[in-house]
């Protein structure tokens, strides 16, 4: 006599499952396990722990380095202004020689005219500067060392010709005031008609009163 089992076949599928899934728990528990008894995963941690040590020191140093070549980039900046505020200064005082230069010419080339308590007018120039432009250059003197402060004004006069005829013109500036104790110097451009031909000028100081202090002329 043969006894057979009449188990469904969802209920032995069920159980072959958990058969094999009990079988699985127990090969990853053993694999863990012994992962631990051979120190491989202890291992793996240090490693771990150990190169992020290392990324953090290697930030470090970049960072440092990253803080040297921003300081050494403004130094170099705030050199370089440096150099080009010393090359402007250079610059300014070298024009300031000329001008000196071109002053000590001017009034090494002076001759004093007059004498006694009389104004000296004296360096009469006058050169064209374009069309129609007349510069003036002069130096007005107050002979002594205790001498009053002098107010007053000069003068231009122009003469020549202009289409064909005798021409004079008495051109005028709103520099034309002074006011010096010792000395001053004029050195002022005047306009005039451009048909005009300018053969002499004639200086006039005039003091506060009106009264004629120098006169000098000047044939072109």
């Amino acid at each position: 006599m043969i006894v057979r089992s009449h188990l469904p076949w969802p209920v032995r599928w069920l159980a072959i499952a958990l058969m094999f899934g009990f079988s699985a728990a127990v090969a990853l528990w053993a694999f863990e396990f012994g992962k631990v008894i051979a120190g491989v995963d202890t291992g793996l941690k240090d490693e771990v722990v150990k190169l992020r040590t290392e990324v953090e020191a290697l930030r470090v140093e970049r960072d440092k380095a990253v803080s040297v070549a921003s300081t050494a980039e403004s130094l170099m900046r705030a050199e370089s202004a440096a150099q080009q505020r010393l090359a402007q200064q250079l610059k300014q005082a070298e024009a300031e020689i000329l001008s000196l230069r071109g002053d000590l010419g001017f009034f090494e080339r002076l001759m004093p005219v007059g004498s006694g308590d009389d104004l000296a007018i004296s360096g009469l120039q006058a050169d064209a500067v374009g069309p129609g432009k007349l510069r003036l250059q002069l130096l007005v003197m107050q002979p002594g060392r205790q001498v009053p402060e002098f107010t007053g004004r000069f003068t231009v006069r122009l003469s020549g010709t202009a289409d064909g005829k005798p021409w004079t013109y008495e051109p005028v500036s709103e520099r034309q005031s002074l006011k010096m104790k010792q000395y001053v110097r004029v050195d002022e451009v005047f306009d005039f008609p451009p048909s005009a031909v300018v053969k002499s000028v004639e200086v006039r100081i005039v003091d506060a009163r009106g009264n004629v202090r120098a006169t000098q002329s000047l044939r072109l």
